[in-house]
């Protein structure tokens, strides 16, 4: 059986369907099984063995430059690659227009999707021979994961989420860190998502007496601002350089424990089985919040909330991550 899993986008969404991949194949363990992806998450199903083969579509690249020749012939070629493929099924998890449209192009006549109340656009159903009623009420990587069960026939699992991948355990050869250190994924999409500065620094201090250092990563300019005034403030925090996802997701794979705010990184964290302390300022994370896979996570926090470094030190604690290091 030949499987197309169309995910495009964002980070933390690409990760909340990582876990179909291991449903569909407790089922059907033979079925192979490709991910249509937006080339700048390409990395994160490519770090899943059970991948067959990952194609990348660059709709974000492509609508600031529509009417360019390059557009067009990059479009066209991954059209030809996604129609050298007969597929059994296509599973339109993203459920926007875009993606109904790329499921569309396949060569399946099983276009699976969420129906005109489930999908977040729901002009998308239009384009799927079989649609599902599944509640938008519940948190996404349960969503993914029902939408595949029905697609392909069998009951929608209700263990914890297997998300299959894994970072190489070795850095780059450029960075050097001391052990043990926790991943602070301190920026995000929105400032109203932030976590404040100073919970960080009196995060960092904490931490030094316990021996544990702060690591920084960033990607845009403010992230990195916020990240030099941190490690300006104690000789605790460490800041890395620019990262690609996978090379970030080999050093969180290092770390003792993850602290970040509601962002990709904290999703990519638990996908990675380390402890995480998710920290929720402005959205509800009964729907969008991180999701364990085989080590404990927590979510803190909630809509107009701002946790306090106390509560982020005692699940901390409640981890054991003060007494194994």
């Amino acid at each position: 059986m030949r499987i197309l899993i169309i995910k495009t986008s964002s980070l933390g969404d690409v990760i909340h369907c990582l876990p179909v991949i291991a449903d569909i194949k407790k089922q059907y363990s033979s079925a192979l099984i490709d991910w249509v992806v937006e080339e700048s998450f390409a990395e994160i199903p490519a770090m899943h063995a059970a991948i067959n083969q990952v194609i990348k579509v660059a709709i974000r690249r492509w609508r600031k430059s529509l009417f360019t020749q390059k557009t067009w012939q990059e479009f066209n070629a991954f059209k030809e690659q996604l129609q050298s493929q007969q597929y059994d099924i296509v599973i339109d998890a993203q459920g926007l227009l875009k993606s109904a449209l790329l499921s569309y192009l396949s060569n399946s006549q099983n276009k699976c999707g969420y129906d005109k109340k489930s999908a977040r656009e729901g002009l998308a159903s239009c384009f799927y021979q079989h649609k599902f009623n599944i509640s938008y009420q519940q948190h996404a990587v349960l969503r993914n994961r029902t939408l595949a069960a029905l697609s392909l026939g069998f009951t929608p699992p209700i263990s914890m989420p297997d998300y299959g991948i894994q970072a190489a355990s070795k850095l780059e050869a450029s960075i050097s860190l001391r052990h043990p250190f926790i991943i602070a994924l301190h920026g995000t999409s929105r400032n109203s998502k932030l976590w404040l500065t100073e919970h960080w620094l009196s995060l960092v201090n904490q931490l030094a007496a316990q021996n544990i250092q702060l690591v920084l990563p960033w990607a845009s300019e403010a992230e990195h601002q916020r990240a030099l005034l941190i490690a300006s403030k104690s000789d605790n925090a460490v800041v890395l350089p620019k990262l690609s996802i996978r090379a970030l997701a080999n050093i969180i794979s290092q770390s003792v424990a993850a602290v970040g705010v509601d962002t990709g990184l904290s999703h990519l964290a638990a996908a990675l089985n380390k402890h995480v302390v998710a920290i929720y300022t402005d959205t509800d994370p009964a729907l969008t919040g991180v999701v364990a896979g085989k080590l404990a996570c927590v979510n803190l926090g909630g809509k107009n909330l701002q946790p306090s470094p106390i509560e982020v030190l005692a699940q901390l604690n409640a981890f054991g991550v003060f007494t194994n290091v």
